[in-house]
């Protein structure tokens, strides 16, 4: 009987390729001869060590990470990391401020969860509704400020930074969840990105953060354990059990998308996607908008 093969747009958890549900599948009751599946593999053996190691080096080449960053797979989703980034960040600056560009619910939960922390700047004028970015020229950004926070994709608005923000040296840190990998990305010009798996490179259950080295070490005293960096980085990302089938799913799709061209094959792939939808909107004589 044929399977039935689901046309799905859902913006996360999103549709996986099927070659990686069929190697999940292979592989779900006998990973590599062990015996055993993933979903009952020690985190501590060296089987997932390997996992492990694959799925930063798949990272690290896919983004052209550079030796000074280090790449951790931690949880609690991006709302998770609205408290984590404050928690370890806020604190490199006496003044204890961040700067926040709000275009969107997820940068709106981020700023309020940040101000639990430290004094939050939003460095642009109110906005009304959530249809644009707000011209750089209006910003007001605190050279004081110990980082400069935006979501570079808003799913819910449909606001998209098609630049990346000039901060005057100040720490960028972007949320990049639902357009992670879809595009090549300078990872140098940011303190940190973070991103939820379950967008563009796997299923839900692990969030990859990307941290460069001098940013770690400085968690409020508050910080709870498992969201500090530092630890975190020490451990190569086993201080508490992963999750450790959400890294082996995402191993297999980062996998995928090497063998498939990369980060810049993704970006053609997407917009011939985005055309076929947005082609029709711009042809209907404001029927769609």
């Amino acid at each position: 009987m044929e399977q039935k093969q689901t046309i799905h747009f859902g913006a996360g958890p999103a549709k996986l390729p099927q070659s990686v549900l069929l190697q999940a599948q292979k592989e779900l009751l006998d990973y590599s001869g062990m015996g055993i599946s993933v979903l009952e593999m020690g985190h501590r053996s060296s089987e997932f060590d390997n996992i492990m190691d694959k799925s930063v080096s798949l990272l690290r080449e896919l983004l052209n990470i550079p030796a000074n960053y280090k790449v951790l797979f931690l949880q609690g989703g991006g709302s998770g990391q609205f408290s984590a980034v404050p928690l370890n960040l806020i604190g490199l600056k006496e003044d204890k401020c961040a700067d926040y560009l709000v275009t969107g619910t997820w940068s709106a939960k981020a700023a309020k969860e940040a101000e639990k922390y430290g004094k939050v700047n939003i460095v642009h004028p109110k906005l009304d509704s959530y249809t644009k970015i707000p011209d750089p020229s209006s910003w007001t950004l605190n050279p004081s400020a110990s980082y400069v926070y935006y979501c570079c994709n808003e799913t819910v608005h449909g606001v998209e930074y098609n630049f990346t923000p000039e901060t005057n040296g100040v720490v960028l840190v972007s949320d990049m969840s639902s357009n992670f990998l879809s595009r090549p990305v300078d990872v140098s010009k940011f303190g940190l990105i973070y991103a939820g798996a379950q967008k563009n490179i796997g299923c839900a259950g692990v969030t990859v953060v990307i941290v460069r080295e001098d940013l770690l070490g400085h968690a409020l005293k508050e910080c709870p354990v498992i969201l500090d960096y530092k630890v975190q980085a020490d451990m190569n990302s086993l201080y508490n059990t992963p999750p450790c089938f959400s890294i082996y799913i995402m191993s297999l799709v980062l996998e995928w998308i090497k063998s498939n061209g990369g980060s810049a094959a993704m970006e053609t792939l997407n917009k011939q996607k985005s055309s076929m939808i947005y082609d029709i909107i711009n042809a209907s004589n404001g029927f769609y908008v």
